[in-house]
């Protein structure tokens, strides 16, 4: 029998590192027949980098290796959340029937892979529906982040909505993925009979490795993603080698950087520190470890004070250090900072908030027979436990384990 899987997506871009080249791909190749229905902004659907697909992808529903892409223009779930809210406890769905929940519905498919909060609303309504006519279907939740997040800025009601709308939900839900321990908790306080398999966002393990020959004197640090207002701290990142290049001689790296819809970003003064920073770019997944073969550590800066979905937070640039070898330097968010402790690779920075002077203390300390140790471990537990290919043996058996109610 081949299953018909519907991944239904609200916010992430379709070609999203996680959910098309890991998960949609890992499961084309089990056999699975696999549609995303995935948004698109204005017309367009949008890249990794934020820049718009102005000349392929035009189609509303295509091909595209192996998987089945069928696009909608992008809804904003929130400005309807009351009627969100209303429609999960009267368990009627007729009032706000969104173009994601409809085209669900269509595909009639045998299991939905929800990604999102409110792409997982969408499943909840799909997944009532067939029942009415029926048919019986799965419903994954992939809870990529901790939402809502009790700790950041919003609107009081607005938190309050979520959080019941979660708790009706969470209750519908056959299956849960997320990618740490702290998220898995939250939602099983919430129903302690949920099925759950952690999947971090590792990428495939990088073959090509070689072990890096440290300088004395030198340091290179990465750091990989989105640099603007909200994610990156990159006039942090500045002011820290400006400080730890008074005592050490620190190279820097930045792989990704400004989204191409980002305009609002002022850069900092370069001057004194211009010489030591390369740029690379956004580039592809596959291109990643050779971008990373002359780095010594991993740079990662989250505010776990005012969130906790970053002090819950495994990112995927965590688990691409490691896959290089590259120990992690991050501030005390808890999922990280236990899987550092456990596995003795990187170093943490005991702060919830740390300053530049923390991270540039922190660099100007680190002995390299001590980033040699650390390297070695995290490389190690890269190909033991902890690449891509062992978290799709996860993901298989948890499809493995739906199917087998069929």
């Amino acid at each position: 029998m081949q299953v018909d899987v519907c991944f239904l997506v609200t916010e992430h871009p379709f070609l999203d590192a996680r959910i098309f080249k890991k998960e949609a791909k890992s499961l084309v190749a089990r056999g699975y027949r696999v549609t995303m229905i995935v948004p698109r902004i204005n017309g367009y659907l949008f890249d990794i980098d934020g820049g718009m697909f102005t000349e392929s992808f035009l189609e509303p529903t295509f091909y595209h290796e192996g998987v089945k892409i069928i696009t909608y223009e992008q809804i904003f779930f929130e400005k309807n959340i009351k009627t969100l809210d209303h429609n999960l406890q009267s368990k009627k769905t007729h009032r706000f029937i969104d173009m994601l929940t409809q085209l669900g519905i269509e595909q009639n498919a045998d299991i939905y892979h929800a990604h999102e909060f409110c792409s997982l609303y969408s499943g909840v309504i799909i997944k009532r529906t067939l029942l009415l006519e029926g048919k019986s279907c799965k419903l994954i939740y992939d809870s990529h982040e901790l939402d809502p997040d009790p700790l950041i800025e919003q609107p009081i009601q607005v938190l309050k909505i979520k959080n019941r709308m979660l708790n009706i939900m969470v209750k519908e839900i056959d299956y849960l993925i997320t990618v740490s321990e702290s998220i898995k908790e939250w939602h099983l306080s919430l129903n302690a009979s949920l099925p759950v398999e952690i999947i971090y966002n590792s990428p495939p393990l990088t073959h090509e490795y070689v072990p890096k020959r440290r300088s004395n004197s030198e340091l290179t640090i990465v750091y990989e993603g989105t640099l603007g207002k909200k994610r990156g701290s990159f006039d942090k990142f500045i002011q820290m080698l400006e400080l730890a290049n008074k005592q050490r001689t620190i190279h820097a790296k930045i792989i990704g950087g400004w989204k191409k819809t980002n305009y609002d970003v002022e850069l900092p003064d370069l001057t004194n520190i211009s010489e030591y920073i390369q740029f690379t770019g956004w580039l592809d997944l596959n291109c990643i470890p050779e971008a990373m073969k002359d780095v010594d550590i991993g740079w990662i800066d989250l505010d776990a004070k005012h969130s906790l979905n970053n002090d819950f937070a495994m990112p995927n640039k965590f688990f691409s250090y490691l896959n290089n070898g590259i120990p992690v330097l991050v501030n005390q968010c808890k999922d990280m900072m236990e899987f550092i402790q456990t596995y003795n690779c990187g170093y943490v920075v005991p702060k919830k908030r740390a300053t530049a002077e923390d991270y540039a203390e922190a660099l100007v300390s680190l002995a390299n027979n001590k980033l040699d140790k650390m390297s070695y471990k995290a490389r190690g537990i890269m190909e033991a436990m902890f690449s891509w290919e062992h978290m799709e043996i996860r993901l298989r058996k948890v499809y493995e384990q739906l199917t087998n109610d069929f």
